[in-house]
């Protein structure tokens, strides 16, 4: 699935750590070319990305893609809901079906699947 080039993918639960896949993720999507808004637990950077914090406002989401498993993913359910993104990944370790049943009642997709890979075999 392409993204345009006016969309956002949301990286929440953004780590500055460069070991942390949510990082990864991050630096890689950046890589080719997507726009990102990195969204974490405290201010900082990723590479030339801030990382913010909270529930911002954003528009034209088209994927948010989880690095929080589903008890840490609870108070920003509804605000991902609200965002209205065409798809939202569960990468490993965020799977949670509530949400995803939730998102595919809105009509957004809904993926158990790794960021990473998907980027690595052009299927992101």
């Amino acid at each position: 699935m392409s993204q345009n080039s006016d969309t956002v993918t949301m990286v929440l639960g953004a780590s500055p750590h460069t070991l942390r896949y949510s990082n990864k993720a991050v630096r890689k999507l950046t890589a080719h070319g997507h726009a990102v808004v990195a969204v974490g637990n405290r201010l900082n950077t990723i590479g030339d990305i801030q990382i913010v914090t909270g529930m911002p406002e954003l528009k034209n989401v088209h994927t948010v893609t989880l690095y929080l498993n589903a008890d840490r993913q609870q108070a920003y359910e509804d605000y991902l809901l609200s965002l209205r993104p065409q798809r939202i990944i569960f990468n490993p370790g965020a799977e949670n079906p509530r949400l995803a049943a939730r998102a595919r009642e809105a009509g957004i997709e809904a993926i158990e699947a790794c960021t990473l890979v998907l980027l690595s075999i052009g299927e992101y």
